[in-house]
């Protein structure tokens, strides 16, 4: 079969095209499906509170993923600009992930402990408050917002059916968690968040301290 009668016959082009894109993406599903950095968890990874799923919530509602990445690639100046190389493990949990290496402003990855609460309500009332030069739109309806009963442990449950270890207890108190919170304090709790996990300690074996 010639390429004169691939290009002809619209139909079979058409049937092969797909045949084409869909071996090349099995090729790159199936290895990271069998990938356990990929499927699993980093050590001291802690699901979310019920107040910062809720400001994911909010953070992927109000599109903040069309301006920053959550993903640090391995370049230096990235490394030295925003710290350690994204691994896999670190967003298991997330539906959908917030990878990508289209940016507008920053990477969020590591913004977590990097400035105080306060100066991320002042920045999302106001961006240009803190930041002159920034482009970022302001968000100051969101202190305005509240989660009405339900909201969040409905994202919750629908999390745990897609693989997060929320446990019965975390569902069930999600709403007092939340209660008299603004969607502005859900949204830095989830800014505020992202961070390396923190390993747990190694055990000290008994006999080795004197």
């Amino acid at each position: 079969m010639n390429h004169e009668t691939i290009e002809k016959n619209i139909g079979l082009m058409a049937v092969l095209t797909v045949a084409a894109i869909s071996f090349g993406g099995l090729v790159e599903i199936i290895p990271l499906m069998n990938d356990a950095s990929a499927t699993k968890p980093m050590p001291g990874m802690q699901v979310r509170t019920a107040l910062e799923t809720a400001g994911r919530d909010v953070y992927v509602r109000e599109g903040c993923y069309n301006c920053h990445s959550q993903m640090i690639r391995s370049l230096a100046e990235e490394v030295l600009r925003y710290g350690p190389v994204s691994e896999a493990g670190e967003s298991v949990w997330d539906h959908p992930f917030q990878w990508g290496s289209k940016r507008t402003g920053p990477d969020l990855a590591r913004v977590g402990g990097r400035y105080s609460d306060e100066w991320q309500r002042i920045h999302l009332n106001n961006p240009r408050d803190v930041v002159p030069e920034s482009n970022m739109p302001g968000f100051p309806w969101l202190a305005d917002q509240q989660f009405p009963p339900g909201e969040v442990p409905s994202m919750m449950k629908a999390l745990r059916l897609v693989g997060v270890p929320y446990t019965d207890a975390q569902i069930a108190s999600a709403d007092a968690d939340v209660a008299g919170k603004t969607k502005m304090d859900a949204l830095i709790a989830f800014l505020q968040s992202l961070k390396l996990p923190t390993p747990p300690a190694a055990p000290v074996a008994v006999g080795s301290m004197k």
